[in-house]
């Protein structure tokens, strides 16, 4: 696992669910504070967002269960850049979930692209933030999207007739 992002969490009470192992809302929670620690560390935080008027926005989160997360079980998730646009306006990450031993116990992947805070629309970041992309640790399969890979082809909204 080198040049791997890791960040390790303890299970609280309140990650797990009824059936009293790690719930789907903490794996999210878990793969988004791994995200944010490390767009932190390379320079691109919440301060520098604020600055260049962005945020992240995400289009769509999937997870993959191996094996359950019992309380008290110490976990460690990985974060890698798995994909991007050419003009890095899109992105998507790899997590991955790990027991102390290095079990892989969970896979996440997320998608998402950059929003001006001030236009409400999808933008391209500023040059500060592609340069602090190339710092970022990338999947065994990274590569850049090809055209219309970004969204789902047969998923679009399907509004209620009134």
């Amino acid at each position: 696992m080198e040049n791997t992002f890791l960040k390790e969490f303890e299970i609280r009470w309140s990650d797990v669910d009824a059936n009293r192992h790690l719930g789907n809302f903490a794996y999210i929670n878990m793969m988004s504070h791994t995200r944010m620690s490390l767009m932190d560390r390379i320079g691109f935080g919440h301060h520098a967002m604020k600055q260049n008027g962005i945020g992240p926005i995400l289009f769509r989160e999937e997870i993959h269960y191996f094996k359950e997360v019992l309380p008290g079980t110490p976990i460690r998730v990985s974060a890698a850049l798995k994909r991007v646009s050419e003009d890095f306006k899109f992105f998507s990450f790899e997590h991955r979930f790990y027991t102390n031993n290095g079990e892989n116990v969970a896979y996440g992947e997320i998608t998402g692209s950059w929003m001006s805070l001030s236009g409400r629309k999808l933008a391209t970041p500023p040059g500060k933030l592609i340069e602090a992309f190339g710092e970022i640790p990338k999947s065994s399969d990274f590569r850049h999207f090809a055209p219309g890979e970004v969204r789902l082809p047969d998923v679009y909204p399907v509004h209620l007739q009134q």
